[in-house]
């Protein structure tokens, strides 16, 4: 079995999925995972499949044909790189949004040696004002030897109202 990651966007409406997940049910492929969203006014996923190895340019190559229909896929090969020793932690961050703000939290994470697994954000009104307010949702994967306090310290000496919460991920249930 090869294991493919896909990205695909197209303009939002319905029956894009349907056609992807048509595309890799032909193929003998097993949509494993997956990720996607709408966002203005656009789809965009990832996704995870698994296909038999005999059927995997096929599957490819049917993939890119999509493009006729509006849904564009980018195709590679599943990374199974060594994972360093890490735990995996929830952050949760709430401060002013501001230009750059990603970046320089991203630049924060990467000098400690922490890998951003998944990130949601978004900019939404502050309760009680008109404020926009950057709030960020993040699984991270941090070294072993770097201790929630230090990572958290590092983050909040970006902005002084920028509220960290960093915690261990719930079981699943």
């Amino acid at each position: 079995m090869d294991d493919l990651v896909l990205t695909v966007i197209a303009a939002d409406k319905p029956g894009v999925v349907e056609r992807i997940a048509q595309c890799i049910a032909i193929h003998e492929g097993n949509w494993l995972e997956s990720r996607m969203a709408r966002m203005a006014g656009q789809f965009a996923g990832i996704l995870r499949v698994a296909v038999p190895a005999d059927s995997a340019e096929a599957l490819k190559a049917a993939l890119q044909a999509l493009s006729e229909q509006g849904i564009r896929v980018l195709v590679a090969q599943s990374g199974q790189g060594q994972a360093a020793e890490a735990r995996t932690i929830v952050m949760k961050l709430v401060g002013n949004d501001r230009p750059g703000i990603v970046r320089d939290i991203t630049r924060v994470l990467a000098e400690q040696g922490v890998n951003v697994e998944g990130l949601s954000t978004d900019v939404l009104p502050a309760p009680m004002s008109s404020e926009s307010l950057f709030h960020a949702d993040a699984t991270l994967a941090v070294p072993v030897g770097l201790t929630l306090e230090a990572l958290q310290t590092s983050l909040e000496t970006l902005a002084d109202d920028l509220i960290v919460e960093l915690s261990s991920p719930e079981p699943a249930v």
